[in-house]
């Protein structure tokens, strides 16, 4: 039975190859997003879960109150890890982090430049990363260890055993190789080549340790039989016994966040999780779905448009005995060998896309065709969508009665056609509506891209400071300037383009009782800072360069003159730090865009400390080719660091970086839109051609009677204009409401106008027509003779 099935299926397509070519070719490309879609959507969610253990692991971070706001920030003090260990039971492990930072590494002749962590001692502990060779308890014990991944030991020491070979770190110390790690995986929200003992840093870079210098990310494994609502409600008091000084500030709490969910749930509002980029994987899932939707729709529509075709065979079938059952498994067997042949198609489209998606999309996502769970998936996969697809023709085609069809008394009138409208209709509501977010997407893109930025960035290059350079900085900025490339140079403690440190502010005039204030930290080695970076000082003075009198000023910039409500704030005093520090207002700084491109100016400000200051910053003069500057900087470089390889940044490419993500959800979504767009218009061909070939009699006779090629073209074209405009009408005000949510976490946003409605309506609607025309003016041009010759 299922061999004459297959037969019966085999034939019916081979008889019809340009429907069975519309539907195999539509269904593949739906298949093929929904596919690589769900293949990147299980890579984001597999972050960090290859960890033994990753389920007990959880991150301690801060609940704050600043500026009226409760924020959320994950960096803590190093006296934190302590008392976890000591007084919070259920804990099994800590340890504690700084972020990625770059180092210089020498090994006999070989130089890098690389990323790693510093970390304490139970490090490999809490996260489980696989070791090549060494003791997980023991590899960062000594002060003077390092731990390299297999490709930076590799790069190092090329084939010898690097075990217990000695590493000089920034030219300063020289640290033995105490064990290898396996390579840590692209799925892996800690990065890094190389990691260094905590105790190091503390202890030779005299790195803070009290309370209230909050630098480190601290870790914990809880034990297996412990809940993290026991935990969690033990770690909250914490700041308020040992941090007085910071809980009556900013009322400060701790918490934890499951490690598993830190790339998924990092945005938080009001202290609580407010999404991430699980607000994008939710988007790009419902997207594969709608396309995949689209494709099965395409099936079905052009199945249940050939009814007449096969009403005969129905009929037949039905009269020399067939059960409705048998014609519904045969129609089902039908769906099944078109959707495995498009399968096939997926996976090769999948496999050829997969390289420039990955390039697209930062992933390293692949095919596990060794995974015995994958295909498991796949075939139900399969399954789902031939039952999605196929159901609706089965249950249809099956229902003919013998009788009326063998008699020709089958009618398709326009009660018939009205399932294959309104999935028309639906069809074309998933493609505008992703035209319309598109399109939005791109506009807030773009919006923030035009944002000013109160700083040129206009051949401005940034290079990270070393040891070597900061005492040789004086000679090093002199022999910028003499060499004739360099305008302007300066040092800061963060890049313009960004904010790395806060600092709460104690007193201010006019502050209010309770009130709190956080501002930004911009620390500078002199007088040129604001000079190089291009932003102008609105009220007051510059830093003058005098170290003894500068480090009593400050500069403000006028978003924090504003939180601050001064009204005349040149010579006004404020105090903050701990101890605590006054400071006069020398000055105010034109704002600059530091923080976020789509956030207001944070109130920041800039102090004069030369040993803060670890990004050297120098534009270009004018008129220097950006050849002969880059050849002339690395031998100056060279010359004042020679242990490590020049390394520079342009600062307009770090500010476009910026939009890294949201302009890769704009390239995505405009990929998929199209995909979407060009399997509707399968779908519609397909239709077309079908009307066309039913009416040609009626078009015959109608060309016999007078009619123009222009009001042929109309007659089977209008239904199909109207369809589309009705989706626009339907998907245009449940994609506005959606977008308008979506845009709600932007402070500097667009609003949403009629004009992007009418062009994606007037796009949709020429598409239409150029699909449709093509078999529309076929049928009108032909001769009225040949269709007409049977009557």
């Amino acid at each position: 039975m299922l061999r004459n099935y297959f037969k019966t299926a085999w034939r019916t397509l081979i008889n019809n190859k340009v429907y069975s070519l519309l539907n195999v070719f539509g269904l593949a490309l739906g298949m093929a997003v929904a596919l690589l879609i769900g293949l990147w959507v299980h890579y984001q969610y597999s972050f960090d879960r290859f960890l033994p253990g990753y389920q007990h692991t959880q991150q301690i971070m801060y609940r704050t109150v600043y500026n009226g706001d409760i924020l959320t920030q994950r960096s803590t003090a190093y006296p934190l890890a302590e008392v976890l260990k000591k007084e919070i039971p259920g804990i099994q492990h800590v340890t504690q982090t700084d972020w990625v930072s770059w180092h210089g590494l020498v090994a006999g002749d070989k130089k890098l430049y690389l990323g790693g962590l510093t970390a304490s001692t139970d490090f490999l502990k809490v996260f489980q990363y696989p070791l090549l060779s060494g003791n997980p308890g023991e590899v960062l014990n000594d002060m003077h260890s390092i731990v390299l991944t297999a490709s930076t030991a590799k790069s190092l020491f090329g084939d010898k055993d690097p075990i217990n070979q000695v590493v000089r770190i920034d030219n300063q110390t020289d640290l033995k190789v105490t064990g290898i790690l396996k390579d840590v995986p692209d799925n892996s929200s800690l990065r890094f080549s190389y990691i260094v003992p905590l105790e190091y840093m503390i202890k030779v870079l005299h790195w803070g340790t009290q309370w209230g210098n909050n630098s480190l990310q601290t870790f914990v494994s809880l034990q297996p039989n412990v809940s993290f609502d026991q935990v969690s409600a033990n770690i909250k008091p914490i700041l308020k016994k040992y941090s007085q000084d910071e809980y009556s500030i900013a009322k400060s709490e701790v918490f934890m966040q499951p490690v598993k969910d830190i790339h998924l749930y990092g945005n938080f509002k009001n202290g609580v999780v407010a999404g991430g980029l699980i607000d994008y994987v939710k988007m790009f899932s419902l997207i594969g779905l709608l396309v995949l939707l689209i494709a099965c729709i395409n099936f079905i529509n052009l199945s249940t448009a050939r009814s007449e075709k096969r009403a005969r065979e129905v009929g037949i079938r039905k009269a020399i005995g067939s059960h409705r059952r048998d014609l519904i498994l045969q129609f089902l067997m039908e769906s099944l060998m078109v959707t495995f042949i498009a399968f096939i198609l997926a996976i090769l489209m999948v496999q050829l896309a997969m390289p420039a998606f990955n390039s697209l999309t930062g992933s390293a996502i692949h095919i596990p065709y060794n995974n015995a769970i994958f295909w498991c998936i796949l075939a139900g996969y399969i399954l789902l969508t031939a039952l999605l697809a196929g159901a609706r023709p089965a249950f249809y085609l099956s229902s003919f009665q013998p009788v009326k069809v063998l008699k020709g008394r089958l009618q398709a009138g326009a009660t018939a056609a009205l399932p294959r409208r309104a999935l028309v209709v639906l069809q074309f509501s998933c493609s505008v509506a992703l035209m319309i977010s598109t399109i939005i997407i791109y506009q807030q893109i773009q919006h923030a891209k035009n944002r000013p930025t109160g700083y040129d960035t206009n051949r401005l290059l940034m290079t990270n400071n070393s040891p070597d350079l900061n005492q040789g900085y004086p000679a090093l900025k002199n022999d910028l300037l003499q060499s004739g490339v360099v305008a302007s140079v300066t040092k800061s403690s963060c890049p313009v383009t960004e904010i790395w440190v806060t600092n709460n502010i104690r007193e201010w005039p006019g502050k209010q009782p309770g009130e709190s204030l956080e501002l930004g930290t911009i620390a500078v080695s002199d007088a040129d800072y604001f000079k190089t970076m291009g932003i102008p000082i609105v009220a007051g003075n510059n830093f003058s360069g005098n170290l003894g009198a500068d480090t009593l000023n400050v500069i403000m910039n006028e978003a924090a003159i504003k939180r601050m409500r001064l009204k005349d704030p040149v010579n006004q005093i404020i105090r903050w730090s701990d101890p605590v520090v006054t400071l006069r207002i020398i000055g105010v700084a034109k704002d600059a865009l530091m923080g976020s491109p789509y956030s207001s100016v944070p109130p920041c400000m800039f102090l004069y400390n030369p040993e803060w200051a670890d990004i050297i910053t120098y534009r270009l003069a004018p008129g220097v080719s950006t050849d002969k500057a880059i050849n002339t900087l690395t031998a100056i470089f060279t010359k004042h660091n020679p242990s490590y390889a020049f390394g520079y940044r342009f600062v307009d490419q770090t500010y476009a970086d910026k939009f890294g993500f949201e302009t890769l959800v704009g390239k995505l979504a405009g990929l998929f839109s199209a995909l979407a767009v060009l399997i509707s218009c399968l779908g519609l061909f397909g239709l077309a051609a079908y009307m066309a070939e039913r009416r040609t009699k009626e078009i015959g006779i109608r060309k016999v009677m007078g009619a123009s090629i222009a009001q042929v073209w109309l007659l089977l074209s209008r239904e199909f204009v109207l369809l589309v405009l009705l989706s626009c009408i339907v998907a245009a005000p449940v994609t506005c409401y959606l977008l308008q949510r979506w845009l709600q976490q932007y402070e500097y946003r667009i609003h949403i106008g009629a004009g992007v409605l009418l062009c994606t309506a007037l796009a949709a609607i020429v598409i239409t027509i150029i699909t449709v025309s093509f078999q529309s003016i076929k049928a009108a041009l032909a001769n009225p003779v040949n269709s007409l010759r049977a009557e």
